[in-house]
């Protein structure tokens, strides 16, 4: 009990998860919080608790501390641990309601994007996305600067009619064998590379479309503070 007390003192004052542990070293509990120090001493209190929390503090043995930059982060780490580790006091919700991944299905010759809430060995995954991160949004971003695929349409060797989406020019349509393999692979790997936080090129590429737009209306623009843009139309 003195090794915890100890550890208690060294507890920081920044968002963060911790994880309880057993005599014998098993994850029992894992939980986030806004600020580590008042979270964790609140189970060390000799206030009454309830029964379960109660329980669980009579095992606690041990428990260590992840720091995250923000709440926001915590909660996505706290959800990661419990699914790895599924502590026996961590309430489960009934529904099994989980944050939404973006999933690129590689394992298909063309590969499409797709939101899903479940985890399987058949693609590639990014996420989870939460606090105000709306999955569509980045689908949208997807399919306006890379064009790749978000259907389940089956490719087979006889084309099909482009569906609206490459009328739009959001989908190079491989249904339609419009676009060839490398074509194709060429764009998922800049999905792929954009998935994992390289957002520069698509900033540009985003840019690039947005000037095209706004010199075929013959409008003029320029960027204030925090990067807005207003647009006006040109004198001449």
């Amino acid at each position: 009990m003195s090794n915890l007390k100890e550890k208690l003192n060294l507890l920081p004052d920044t968002p963060g998860v911790y994880v309880m542990l057993d005599k014998d070293g098993v994850v029992i509990y894992v939980g986030k919080a806004r600020v580590l120090k008042n979270r964790v001493r609140q189970y060390f209190h000799a206030s009454a608790k309830p029964e379960k929390v109660a329980a669980m503090v009579e095992h606690i043995n041990d428990f260590y501390y992840i720091i995250t930059q923000s709440e926001i982060d915590a909660l996505a780490l706290e959800n990661n641990l419990i699914k790895k580790y599924k502590p026996k006091y961590n309430i489960l919700l009934k529904d099994d309601k989980t944050y939404p991944y973006i999933k690129v299905h590689t394992k298909e010759e063309f590969p499409r994007v797709s939101i899903t809430r479940k985890i399987k060995k058949d693609g590639k995954y990014f996420g989870p996305f939460m606090g105000g991160v709306r999955c569509g949004d980045i689908l949208d971003i997807i399919g306006s600067v890379y064009n790749v695929r978000t259907c389940t349409t089956v490719i087979g060797e006889k084309p099909k009619k482009p569906c609206l989406a490459h009328h739009l020019g959001r989908c190079l349509a491989p249904c339609a064998h419009a676009c060839t393999r490398e074509e194709y692979a060429k764009r998922v790997k800049e999905v792929l590379s954009f998935l994992d936080g390289n957002y520069e090129e698509t900033e540009e590429i985003l840019r690039e479309k947005m000037l095209r737009f706004l010199k075929m209306k013959n409008l003029s623009w320029q960027w204030t503070i925090g990067k807005s843009c207003i647009c006006y139309p040109n004198s001449n």
